[in-house]
């Protein structure tokens, strides 16, 4: 430290002089120590302080280390979580931009290298022919792998570590739920399924934990309303995510966690919630095979509409009665849906099952393709 004067922007300049001379990795070295030495970095404020985790951060970037921007932002978080928020979340999301920036810059340069070999006229050799039978990759799938994976791992890493580092501090709580957003859209952009399927187990781990966390001022707390809520919007924005991927267990598990939360509330959500809810759901069961549950959603739905009478028009309610009817027709006699085992693991007997279904629609027994056309006809009446 004394080769610095014990003042944080002397690192700095010398960061700067490593970089000029092409040694990203020293100037990193350079930098780490400002954030190691608590003694030394809490004796600054965020005016000091946050410049140098901008290029901290922007090494890490450069170098792919995301474990090594993980040390730091820690240690930043633990400076201003509680003093300067504004100043974290500044950090943080520019940590995530640059490393959206340089993965985005990957898989144009991934796409643009097949472009340039087909442009230069390379047809196709007897090695990479060979190399394509073995391996089962054309030259796209190379491409990726050698350009553009390593970015998107790198990417995926930075979202899971910003995740953990803000998950139980109420005063990042909205800055959670975005980056919980942002890691759904990665994994929409480049069809990351498996990731995806990590990302809703974390979640529904961090929303366990924090049920148990104890009541303090800086904890999440599951009993305020506004964290519901905002746990409910990242649980429907997971549930939408997981029916683009077509991936119906997780949407299936969305369902269940939203239903969940929405028992938690002590007041009801709003129709427009609540009409999305049973929209997805009805999707769900209809890519289940099970055309019973299918038409008990949409008649919830239209049950929902008809009573928000100035949001809708004469007209719609006749398209979606329609629709709930043919639906309800559709229902195999007897009822019968096999497939829907594919979609909810558990050892459950079909009637626990049918039980289980109706508690997501709030009935008090699942529906039978009878009462359905009762109800139906009694909403005429």
């Amino acid at each position: 430290m004394a080769r610095y004067g014990q003042r944080p922007e002397n690192a700095l300049k010398r960061a700067n002089e490593f970089i000029e001379v092409g040694k990203p990795a020293r100037a990193l070295d350079t930098l780490q120590e400002v954030f190691r030495n608590k003694k030394w970095a809490y004796n600054w404020s965020e005016s000091v302080l946050e410049p140098i985790m901008f290029k901290y951060l922007d090494l890490c970037v450069e170098l792919k280390k995301s474990h090594i921007a993980k040390e730091g932002l820690f240690q930043y978080r633990n400076m201003f979580q509680s003093v300067n928020v504004g100043s974290l979340e500044n950090v943080i999301r520019g940590y995530l931009r640059m490393a959206e920036e340089k993965t985005e810059n990957a898989r144009e340069q991934s796409a643009q290298a097949v472009i340039d070999i087909d442009d230069l006229d390379n047809l196709a050799t007897p090695e990479s022919i060979l190399l394509s039978a073995v391996s089962g990759e054309d030259a796209q799938d190379r491409s990726d792998r050698t350009i553009l994976t390593p970015w998107v791992k790198f990417l995926w890493e930075s979202y899971c570590q910003c995740l953990e580092l803000l998950r139980t501090n109420a005063h990042v709580e909205n800055l959670y739920h975005d980056i919980a957003r942002m890691a759904f859209q990665f994994c929409l952009k480049y069809n990351r399924k498996t990731e995806f399927r990590k990302l809703c187990d974390k979640l529904r781990k961090h929303l366990e934990d924090i049920c148990k966390l104890p009541t303090q001022v800086a904890n999440v707390s599951i009993a305020k309303p506004e964290t519901q809520q905002l746990n409910l919007e990242t649980r429907l924005y997971q549930l939408d995510s997981a029916i683009q991927m077509e991936l119906w267990q997780e949407a299936y598990k969305a369902i269940e966690d939203i239903h969940g939360l929405m028992n938690m509330s002590k007041k009801m959500p709003v129709p427009k919630t609540m009409a999305n809810y049973y929209q997805k759901l009805a999707m769900v069961f209809w890519k289940a095979g099970n055309y019973l549950f299918h038409a008990a959603a949409l008649f919830k739905l239209f049950q929902l509409s008809k009573e928000m009478k100035k949001n809708i028009t004469q007209e719609e309610l006749q398209r979606m009665a329609c629709r709930v009817l043919i639906a309800t027709l559709s229902i195999p006699l007897p009822s019968a849906h096999p497939e829907f085992d594919r979609f909810i693991e558990t050892d459950k007997s079909p009637l626990e099952k049918a039980q289980r279904l109706a508690v997501l629609l709030g009935l008090l027994q699942p529906p039978t393709r009878s009462s359905l056309l009762k109800d139906l006809v009694s909403l005429r009446e």
